[in-house]
């Protein structure tokens, strides 16, 4: 599985080399928050990671080679996890380098938590159905969002707001034990499910 793990993070080389100068320029302009821009860069990094697999025709080259099916799924979460921490450790170097600051761990466990909880439904959706599926599968959230915001839920950024000041302001450990757990249990739930999809797949 290290083999299968070092070939992504090599095929994005490129592109995590250029995110992780960016997110560096990006903590120099003294924004306070990690959670939101640590989402985006992630979810660029996965998305270019399943698209790249999909163009290259990888997955057909990867069965011919003496690796079980749930080592390929197994190591695309290993990744996916490798990345994130990629992402929030350019994030804490360009804070402490540029403000004398280190980000505080629980906006950490708070952006690992939006970020896996993503991924955990992405994966699956990935390996069911191709790339341009799941574009229109974002766009049709971001509509959704929209209408929710503008019709159903006016106030729904603010409510969002109160949950995530709420989590970073407690002192609760029963909180953040609970949202580790929920955490592993989903992204261990969304591996299984990911591992059968692919087992029926014909390459």
């Amino acid at each position: 599985m290290l083999n299968l793990v070092r070939k992504d993070i090599v095929m994005q080389k490129n592109l995590l080399a250029l995110l992780m100068l960016m997110l560096c320029g990006y903590s120099a302009l003294g924004v306070s928050s990690i959670i939101y821009p640590g989402l985006i860069f992630c979810l660029s990094i996965f998305m270019s990671a399943i698209s790249l697999d999909e163009k290259l025709n990888i997955h057909m080259f990867l069965n011919s080679l003496p690796y079980t099916r749930k080592q390929i799924v197994g190591s695309k979460y290993v990744v996916f996890v490798l990345f994130t921490c990629m992402v929030a450790l350019a994030l804490l170097v360009g804070k402490l380098v540029f403000h004398g600051e280190f980000t505080l761990w629980k906006d950490f466990l708070l952006m690992f938590t939006i970020v896996l909880t993503t991924a955990s439904f992405l994966l699956p959706f990935s390996y069911q159905f191709k790339t341009q599926y799941l574009y229109v599968g974002f766009i049709g959230l971001f509509g959704l969002y929209l209408l929710t915001i503008n019709i159903l839920i006016p106030n729904l950024l603010d409510r969002i707001r109160q949950v995530v000041h709420l989590i970073l302001t407690t002192s609760s450990p029963s909180l953040f034990i609970g949202i580790g757990i929920y955490v592993v249990v989903l992204y261990g739930f969304s591996w299984l499910l990911s591992i059968r999809i692919y087992q029926r797949k014909v390459f």
